[in-house]
């Protein structure tokens, strides 16, 4: 159960790191939604964050449920 919140919580620490710019960075609209869901460099890190993020909360519940 600590692992799974250190995890969330480096997860959660870690997310500036997809503001950062990158080569390319504004022709997309730099500072539109569009730019973070087309430009591969924030969508996969966003793809990644988010899944870990819902198999920390579904372990935590399904840990709080055997309790």
């Amino acid at each position: 159960m600590k692992n799974l919140k250190a995890l969330l919580l480096l997860l959660i620490t870690s997310i500036p790191l997809i503001s950062l710019a990158h080569p390319g960075h504004g022709e997309t609209g730099g500072y539109t939604i569009t730019h973070y869901m087309v430009e591969p460099v924030h969508l996969i890190i966003s793809v990644v964050a988010l899944s870990a993020i819902v198999f920390i909360v579904s372990q935590l519940r399904r840990n709080k449920q055997h309790n």
